[in-house]
């Protein structure tokens, strides 16, 4: 019998929120309504009590944050030089100038060092990535964005249930956007939310993701500012609904399928793997670095390997600053050599939360053959 495809990721849904999306449709009210209130409500209540507002994605997300707290031409933003290229992208849609710094080799979270020897009289503002649910140290970061007097806007697309001592990421800090992506550790199929404080900028997130239209009681509407449209639908809402109850056991099968991972991986030499972080860590994803200098075949060659076997492998991510529109803006290779390393060497390998044990040794024993095989 022929082994399954295993896939680097897949969304989890269940009958019930299946068949809460099949009522939705039948009621006839597709686009936002009770659905995204109740999503809305039910994600404040799970960051501790900060109002929520959701959208179609966290880049739509990242960039009202950047609008609503004002950030525009002539403003520089400091983000790391290892992300999602939207990370960056929205920075430059706003008209502000992306200021790139590298990151830790093995959190793969911003170098806190690197970002206070960056920022100039021309920051606004700081946007660390949580790569992978691995929370950035919050205490440092907001010591220098308060030292400075700095908005800070994380990018926790990857941390839905990553938390800090005592807390979870977004129940604390200025604006937090989490991606809702259907390979996120919970899915709205595409959709994301911003955490904010704020009324002011609410009002402001209101306005940037609906057509800056307020409309009034008798039926009049006016536009005070051009905003776009990000509103997420009540059917993508109803997913919501029935992910977010479910978020911390996926969560818990994440930690436990991550440490399965470090325990048969420990003693090959050939993979550098990821900080371990703690049991509030929501293993987004695993991706450990794959040691080329040992190797006689380049990180294609290996994937297309692995895929030969059934075992599908991502590539998350390579160095922003190295694609051509970055390149424009005076970046050059050489500039952030631990994100450029872990662009060239990082394999993301199977990790969701329908994954059984003998999925995760399976990865293993092909890919530590793979490696043998294949070393110099």
């Amino acid at each position: 019998m022929t082994t399954p495809f295993l896939p680097f990721t897949r969304p989890s849904l269940d009958e019930a929120t299946i068949q809460g999306v099949v009522e939705v449709l039948r009621s006839g009210w597709l686009a936002t309504g009770p659905n995204v209130a109740q999503l809305e409500s039910a994600l404040s209540d799970y960051v501790g009590g900060r109002p929520v507002k959701v959208m179609t994605s966290a880049t739509a997300a990242l960039e009202i944050a950047l609008l609503a707290a004002g950030i525009g031409p002539g403003d520089e933003v400091i983000t790391p030089a290892m992300s999602f290229v939207a990370t960056a992208n929205v920075i430059a849609r706003v008209g502000a100038r992306p200021v790139f710094v590298d990151v830790d080799l093995d959190t793969r979270n911003i170098d806190l060092d690197a970002v206070e020897r960056a920022i100039t009289p021309a920051t606004m503002a700081l946007m660390p990535v949580h790569f992978a649910g691995l929370p950035v140290d919050m205490e440092r970061l907001y010591g220098i964005a308060d030292g400075h007097g700095l908005r800070v806007i994380e990018d926790a697309a990857h941390a839905i249930g990553s938390g800090l001592p005592g807390r979870r990421i977004g129940s604390q800090g200025d604006l937090v956007c989490f991606s809702f992506h259907p390979n996120k550790n919970m899915t709205t199929l595409e959709g994301g939310a911003l955490v904010a404080d704020d009324p002011a900028e609410l009002r402001a997130i209101d306005l940037h993701r609906f057509h800056g239209l307020d409309r009034n009681a008798d039926g009049t509407m006016e536009v005070s500012l051009p905003g776009g449209k990000a509103n997420l639908t009540d059917v993508a809402a109803r997913v919501g609904l029935g992910q977010l109850p479910l978020l911390d056991g996926f969560n818990d099968r994440r930690r436990e399928l991550a440490g399965r991972y470090f325990d048969l991986l420990a003693g090959e030499s050939r993979l550098r793997l990821p900080a371990r972080g703690d049991a509030s860590h929501s293993w987004h994803m695993f991706a450990p670095l794959l040691d080329l200098s040992q190797l006689k075949i380049d990180r294609a060659g290996f994937i297309a390997l692995m895929k030969a076997q059934g075992i599908g492998v991502g590539v998350h991510y390579p160095a922003i600053h190295l694609f051509s529109h970055y390149r424009k803006l005076g970046y050059a290779e050489g500039d952030f050599p631990n994100a450029e390393r872990i662009g060239r060497e990082t394999v993301t390998l199977p990790l969701f939360p329908a994954m059984q044990d003998n999925d995760v040794d399976r990865v293993c024993d092909v890919l530590c053959r793979i490696l043998a095989e294949n070393a110099r």
